[in-house]
């Protein structure tokens, strides 16, 4: 992560982008730290939350939820974001996500990173450690060259073939 420019910044320091009031960055990663512990990990015991701000300031959280058929379970990013949509908000300001790792920041799955793009790529994302050190990414940081909804509405080829 480090080619990437980001920046690792302990909650004291500057707060870029969420300009340090009580819901900023030191809050949301305490909110995730929180969420965390709600996280239903009997098979993998890796607890993850999630704190997810919009833009109006409302604050969602999520944790992992796995299930016994392993590829049915759901990451705690998700489902902040699935709540989130679920309650009609769709324009994301940042997400903070927290796990149990010390020597390293937590980083959301590929999964995840493509969940997060389809509501933007501009938007923050602070991975952190149990100390409440952070790194600050962007979306498009963590997902360079990413597919997205506009994607979509690009020019296709009008007839294709049916082969088979």
């Amino acid at each position: 992560m480090s080619d990437l420019k980001v920046r690792c910044e302990l909650l004291t320091g500057p707060k870029k982008g969420l300009k340090g009031s009580s819901s900023g960055v030191k809050g949301l990663i305490r909110q995730s730290l929180e969420a965390k512990g709600f996280a239903y990990c009997p098979y993998s015991k890796f607890r993850v939350g999630a704190a997810l701000l919009t833009r109006d300031g409302t604050v969602f959280t999520g944790c992992n939820v796995e299930n016994a058929c392993y590829n049915l379970g759901i990451c705690a990013e998700r489902t902040a974001i699935s709540k989130a949509v679920s309650e009609g908000y769709r324009d994301f300001k940042a997400i903070a996500i927290a796990s149990d790792l010390c020597e390293q920041f937590i980083s959301p799955c590929g999964g995840c990173r493509q969940f997060m793009r389809e509501f933007g790529a501009s938007w923050d994302v602070y991975l952190s450690k149990p100390d409440g050190s952070y790194v600050e990414m962007t979306v498009e940081e963590l997902l360079p060259g990413s597919f997205g909804p506009d994607d979509l509405n690009m020019k296709k080829v009008h007839s294709i073939p049916n082969e088979f």
